[in-house]
């Protein structure tokens, strides 16, 4: 049998932190509840979540700050939880890093959906599968980059670059597409698709976020379309030879 996923469920209200572990347990993942940003971070590296349900108004360090200081050392999947439902909050979440928001109150089947859906996004990096040869690998290469969706691993120059799901499934549907231009609308219904209601600054966040992570290339990059959109625009490299 497999090993039950690990949930860390962060919110200061007993009620709804106690309805959340009840969901869950229900779906039969293993749930740990505490109530402050610092007990967070130490349950993080203790407990060893496969997810946090982070709520952002905690006392004392609130969630935005827990979100900050885990994405120092972790690419641990995070969703977080408001009652604020103002496109900044949401933005801002995902500019720290957050891979989903959920807004408050919740429908429980909802919240369950978001929790399953990001942990299939994430769960190739955090299981061992015995190789099979005539299962297609999907990956693209360009000069100096490889983008492998199977196991969810990005090589850039050479380097390994750890990079929350969401933004590698992104960086891949834009890279097996290249010179292709999609609105913002498309992408963020083929990358988020039913489980996620979200603003269109979205995929803006997460192109801003994928570009500091890969400067300009001269053989590719990531284009801004005005008024349209985002491609990756990718030209051959001829030698002057």
């Amino acid at each position: 049998m497999a090993d039950k996923s690990q949930i860390l469920i962060v919110d200061d209200d007993e009620n709804i932190a106690d309805l959340i572990q009840l969901y869950l347990t229900k779906e039969c993942f293993d749930t740990k509840i505490v109530y402050d940003g610092e007990s967070a971070l130490s349950a993080v590296k203790s407990y060893r979540p496969n997810l946090v349900l982070l709520d952002i108004m905690l006392p004392g360090m609130d969630g935005y700050e827990v979100l900050r200081e885990i994405r120092k050392f972790s690419n641990l999947p995070i969703i977080l939880l408001s009652a604020k439902g103002e496109v900044f909050d949401k933005v801002l979440g995902l500019e720290l890093g957050a891979d989903d928001y959920i807004m408050k109150p919740f429908d429980s089947k909802e919240m369950i959906a978001r929790v399953k859906a990001v942990l299939r996004r994430f769960q190739p990096t955090n299981t061992t599968q015995v190789p099979d040869d005539d299962l297609p690998v999907e990956k693209v290469t360009f000069p100096g980059l490889s983008i492998n969706l199977t196991d969810y691993s990005v090589h850039y120059n050479g380097n390994v670059v750890d990079m929350p799901p969401k933004e590698l499934e992104l960086f891949y549907f834009l890279a097996s597409h290249p010179n292709q231009v999609f609105t913002r609308e498309q992408l963020l219904d083929h990358i988020w698709s039913y489980d996620y209601i979200g603003d269109t600054r979205t995929v803006d966040v997460h192109i801003k976020r994928l570009r500091e992570k890969f400067p300009e290339h001269p053989a590719w990059n990531l284009t801004t379309v005005w008024g349209i959109g985002y491609k990756f625009e990718y030209h051959e490299i001829r030698s002057n030879v």
